[in-house]
């Protein structure tokens, strides 16, 4: 074969000007979001990067606190995540004693989860900065917003094909 033939195809041009709004995407919104999700999870990442914890650990641990007595099954359904997936996070929360799991009173097979004192002080720590940076941003939005916030908020979820109705 001649030399030309395996010559590469021309490199692409690189763009030179920004990526703007379109009629359907509004960019600015997605950086906000971007940069509030960044700044929204830094302080409990952080909080958790002492203990080799991460955020799978937060979620599980939030959840846990909220709902007492849930079982694996509905975090499981409330994370939308496998089981493989939860079963080494909660193995280290339960191992650490953050979290208990015990068996169902009337199925020993179900196995519901409990908070300890320390996963609920651990709940508390990773959400007191986060709602601190809630309540900075409320400064900024009239009274009688807030309800949209949380609308757009609550919006911005999938939701399953049976909460849809």
């Amino acid at each position: 074969m001649s030399r030309q033939s395996h010559a590469k195809a021309a490199k692409p041009e690189p763009l030179e000007t920004a990526l703007g709004n379109t009629e359907t995407i509004d960019f600015e919104i997605i950086e906000l979001l971007f940069f509030s999700y960044r700044d929204f999870v830094s302080d409990p990442d952080a909080i958790l990067a002492s203990s080799g914890f991460g955020r799978a650990h937060h979620r599980v641990v939030h959840f846990v606190n909220r709902e007492p007595g849930m079982t694996v099954a509905d975090l499981l359904d409330t994370l939308n995540i496998t089981k493989q997936s939860l079963a080494r996070v909660l193995k280290q929360l339960i191992d650490s004693g953050y979290i208990r799991q015990v068996a169902g009173p009337e199925d020993r097979r179900q196995r519901k989860l409990y908070p300890t004192q320390a996963g609920r002080d651990l709940a508390l720590a990773l959400a007191e900065p986060q709602s601190r940076r809630i309540a900075r941003a409320f400064e900024k939005v009239p009274p009688e917003m807030r309800p949209g916030v949380k609308l757009f908020l609550d919006g911005m979820r999938d939701r399953k094909t049976s909460e849809a109705g």
